[in-house]
């Protein structure tokens, strides 16, 4: 249950990170300990005050820094007390590279020790919650970072195998040591494990699934990336500044900076910003089919969560992974309008209760009935939720064309249209669409005479030619109609990712003079506004045939050019129109940092005449109830 106190001030506080929560101390066990279960849900029957804090260092297979030493994994635990007395406990397991830079979820918080280094303070409200309900919270420090050993290698297969190492301890398959040297088994756990994360977090639980790791039996993937290149670049576009990787794991890192500065130096040389081609490097980095972690090899039943309006982890990290799992996992997911961020600021209570029902069946055994309930939430505007039975939903493939006179419809136009390659944001491109613009081209449907549903991967062929051998195409695809949406555009100390603080904070689970677990509440920040950017395509034009390999464009020659743009599940309202709008180079993707601290464009556009074809060029897209577009 959700409890509120005063708020507290928003000034040490921005919205880029999580949440946790606090109530009243429940009972202890009784002398023979059991887990309680009523209504088909654990109940808080154990200590939060009184349970066991203790460490370990996890031997890990990997040496990452190179000191002829395998790296050893700080693994901080928090369990019943009565796990020390018989009771056997399945574990949440959250594994971060974030607990020394820049903090543990929206309030970004850090780890507290104790004299002894036992943590005080956990991150997050998994620990407040679900240990008093007779779990284990296991925290872990990613290789590299904070008290474990090793360099972090912004998501290379170390970061990945450090994860696996405390799985296969928590299963006895592997061996850990208290600060004296002593071996330490977890001979209190069932070795049923969850992980579960934000970002870089859920990231790693999709990897470490996809080693196949036994005893990994549901993992918690939020926003997290399954891609390491398209965390970086898009169809060869790059969309992150350059040396992203090795900034990362120096962000990360906490140690001298000469100890992984030949690791950086690597992560900086393999990952080849100079192309944006994909490489062994970013191989190595796809959890999808990779050498280290592949979606086939995945046991562990998945719940995901993924804002389709997310510009740091894209909607594709989720559906291309989402469509590879096996048909034997277990799934759920949460599809939403919102950027980069967590449900429990989003929809709290909501999200407190499934994901207990959810690590109570998958870890617990419990019979209750979240796998009877619908497979998918999907978010169709603020305050607005829908279920369904799978994701995407089940559709009809419609294709539109531009003509010549402006509009977008089903029967194919002749003619031609042209703008020149440069960098623009998405806001800009789409604005006016009936102004003449040489940056641009756009193209709107009749208004929709019903409501009409987009759910799942619009794909967009273009008939170009350049007068260059290179430019970056961009696609949006709008929603033309004045309306009240979801604001994922602001970033403030009160707003941001498509939430806003609302004042005071709920709380979780119990707590203690050290760890309250309280935290601000926050709900649909909204915009009225004319437009909407729906989703987006963006590609190097010379990588449409090989994102392994560049290929100029002969000038002057045409080019059929056809690829995937990012997901989404969204509602066209009756009476607005689609609009097709085709330009170059995406600034929303775009900013690197200069050396004086300014931001300058990492991909500055080519300034190329791309002159499209309009009897060669369509989007399709998948829609669930038709249109009526003629």
């Amino acid at each position: 249950m959700l409890t509120s106190r005063p708020r507290r001030s928003l000034a040490a506080v921005t919205l880029t990170t999580a949440l946790v929560a606090a109530g009243a101390p429940a009972a202890s066990a009784t002398a023979e300990p059991k887990i309680k279960i009523s209504g088909g849900l654990t109940q808080p029957v154990f200590s939060y005050t009184d349970a066991i804090r203790e460490h370990v260092r996890v031997q890990s297979q990997v040496d990452s820094d190179g000191d002829g030493k395998k790296d050893l994994i700080r693994v901080d635990i928090i369990r019943p007390k009565e796990s020390a007395s018989g009771l056997k406990v399945p574990v949440v397991m959250q594994e971060t590279p974030y607990y020394d830079e820049p903090g543990v979820g929206y309030e970004v918080e850090h780890k507290t020790y104790d004299a002894i280094g036992n943590v005080t303070k956990f991150p997050m409200w998994y620990d407040n919650y679900f240990v008093p309900r007779g779990y284990a919270f296991v925290s872990v420090d990613m290789i590299g970072t904070r008290l474990s050993e090793g360099c972090p290698t912004s998501y290379g297969a170390p970061d990945v195998l450090g994860g696996k190492a405390v799985v296969d301890w928590l299963n006895g398959r592997a061996a850990a040591y208290d600060d004296q040297g002593a071996a330490v088994k977890a001979s209190w756990t069932t070795g049923r494990t969850g992980m579960i994360g934000h970002s870089y977090e859920g990231a790693l639980g999709a990897a470490v699934a996809g080693t196949g790791v036994q005893g990994l039996a549901t993992i918690v993937n939020i926003a997290g990336y399954t891609s390491g290149y398209e965390n970086s670049r898009i169809n060869g576009v790059l969309t992150w500044f350059k040396d992203a990787a090795a900034w990362q794991a120096e962000r990360v890192d906490k140690d001298p900076a000469e100890k992984c500065a030949a690791v950086r130096q690597k992560l900086r040389e393999d990952s080849d910003d100079a192309t944006g081609n994909y490489n062994a490097y970013w191989h190595e980095r796809n959890y999808r089919n990779g050498p280290i972690s592949k979606a086939r090899n995945i046991r562990a039943s998945v719940f995901a969560v993924m804002g389709m309006q997310d510009r740091n982890v894209v909607g594709s990290q989720f559906s291309e992974w989402w469509a590879k799992l096996p048909s034997t996992v277990q799934r759920k997911v949460w599809v939403t309008q919102y950027g980069h961020l967590e449900p429990f600021w989003a929809r709290r209570e909501v999200w407190v209760d499934t994901l207990h029902q959810w690590f109570d069946h998958e870890l617990m055994g419990v019979a209750n009935d979240i796998m009877r309930q619908p497979r998918v939430d999907v978010q169709l505007g603020p305050g607005r939720w829908i279920t369904q039975a799978d994701w995407p939903a089940p559709t009809q493939r419609v294709t539109l064309r531009p003509r010549q006179d402006g509009s977008l419809g089903r029967t194919p136009s002749t003619g031609s249209g042209s703008y020149l390659d440069i960098a623009q944001t998405e806001v800009a491109v789409a604005a006016d669409p009936a102004t003449a613009n040489s940056h641009r081209l756009a193209f709107l449907t009749p208004p929709l005479k019903s409501a009409t549903r987009l759910s799942g991967t619009p794909s967009v062929s273009l008939k170009v030619t350049l007068d260059k051998p290179a430019a970056n195409l961009g696609v949006l695809l709008v929603d033309y109609g004045t309306d009240t949406r979801i604001d994922y555009l602001e970033n403030s100390l009160t707003a941001a990712q498509g939430l806003t603080f609302v004042g005071g904070e709920s709380c979780v689970g119990q707590s203690t003079a050290a760890d309250d677990g309280c935290y601000l509440k926050a709900g649909d920040n909204t915009e009225t506004s004319g437009f909407n950017v729906v989703t987006r395509g963006i590609l190097d034009a010379q990588n449409h045939k090989s994102l392994s390999r560049q290929a100029p464009l002969t000038p002057g020659k045409s080019y059929q050019i056809t690829w995937k743009m990012l997901p989404q599940d969204y509602e066209f309202k009756a009476g607005h129109r689609l609009g097709l709008v085709l330009a170059g180079t995406n600034d929303d993707f775009n900013k690197d940092v200069a050396g004086n601290g300014s931001e300058e464009d990492v991909e500055p556009g080519t300034g190329a005449k791309v002159t499209v074809d309009l009897a060669g060029t369509s989007i399709s897209l998948p829609l669930v109830t038709g249109t009526s577009i003629k």
